[in-house]
């Protein structure tokens, strides 16, 4: 899940035009080479190639490629809060396990229906903070805006152990984000019908719901 007050959900990314600010054609430019190159391919002179800018332009923003990976995290939580912060969040952070359940359901069905490219880009970056210790760190902080209304919704839905509730719900949407786009079931993803069951099933698990 997500952090604070959402922006619209469902936005596609600014694409190239003289109304998106540069530093943020740079970001998204660099996401899409990430998912689709892997760290190999996420060169500055490739960004720039890829945002149909000068070259000089990435470097201007960001200098060093752990300024570039930055640029690139923090664009990556911005694009997913956009993704995962459901309109219906006020009602899932009142409304109990069923509209967590389906708060939960909606976020998985758009990042696997519409939003691959942004799943694709956090492994790898996931998996590269693990070699960085610089990155991790900046990894990690940016992450944190999406721990604390998921315990929050945990809460008012009854758990109590909010935050080992919360690792066991983050832990089962990034198996199923994983399997879904990388593993086994990339061919077949779950339908949000599919999604809201399992959902339910692992809720009513933690929370006793029967």
């Amino acid at each position: 899940m997500t952090g604070h007050a959402a922006p619209r959900t469902d936005t596609p990314a600014p694409r190239d035009g003289a109304d998106v600010p540069r530093h943020v054609r740079i970001a998204d430019a660099a996401l899409s080479l990430l998912a689709a190159r892997g760290l190999r391919g996420l060169t500055h002179r490739a960004v720039d190639e890829a945002a149909g800018l000068p070259q000089g332009s990435t470097s201007n923003l960001a200098r060093t490629r752990a300024a570039l990976l930055e640029t690139v995290v923090r664009r990556l939580a911005e694009r997913e809060a956009a993704v995962l912060m459901p309109p219906e969040l006020p009602e899932a952070v009142s409304g109990g396990g069923d509209a967590l359940a389906e708060a939960l359901a909606l976020a998985l069905h758009r990042s696997l229906t519409r939003h691959r490219e942004l799943v694709v880009a956090r492994y790898e970056l996931a998996l590269e903070a693990t070699r960085r210790p610089e990155l991790r760190t900046f990894y990690d902080r940016t992450g944190q805006q999406f721990r604390g209304p998921l315990v929050a919704m945990l809460t008012a839905a009854g758990s109590a152990s909010p935050e080992r509730h919360a690792l066991n719900t983050i832990a089962w949407c990034d198996g199923v984000l994983f399997s879904c786009v990388a593993g086994q079931f990339h061919a077949t993803p779950p339908t949000r019908q599919e999604l809201r069951a399992g959902a339910r099933e692992l809720l009513a698990g933690m929370l006793g719901h029967g």
